[in-house]
């Protein structure tokens, strides 16, 4: 199965590749149908290093504008492109074809701090604070 999918209480989801250096990265099926109606996302520059919580980001739907965080520290490596022209995919595949960029994790260590799925349920169920 690989390694386990981790969430930021932002909705940003991680995914670790095998090797553990890099991570995909998208946004929660929640966050996105919480957004409804996505028009417009602006992804960020590859080669660009940021740190967990900065934004990387925007996404807009058509009653709110929200940054998209980076749930971990690293270099931008690789971005869909693609999804820009095509926001219905992260509703319909968030974890598959929705991805939104790959990093280069500095610190795989920041990974410990982001929940679990379990957590990230309890979490969105309004049962979490």
């Amino acid at each position: 199965m690989g390694i386990a999918i981790k969430f930021a209480k932002s909705h940003e989801w991680i995914r670790p590749e095998d090797s553990g250096a890099s991570a995909t990265i998208g946004i929660s099926s929640y966050a996105v149908e919480a957004l409804t109606d996505l028009v417009f996302m602006q992804l960020p520059q590859i080669g660009r290093h940021v740190k967990a919580g900065e934004s990387i980001g925007e996404i807009e739907s058509v009653k709110a504008v929200s940054d998209l965080y980076a749930p971990v520290s690293g270099e931008i490596v690789e971005v869909n492109a693609s999804l820009p022209d095509n926001l219905e995919i992260l509703g319909s595949d968030p974890f598959g074809a929705g991805w939104v960029l790959k990093i280069r994790m500095s610190n795989p260590e920041e990974l410990d701090v982001l929940l679990d799925q379990t957590a990230y349920d309890v979490l969105v169920s309004g049962q979490g604070h």
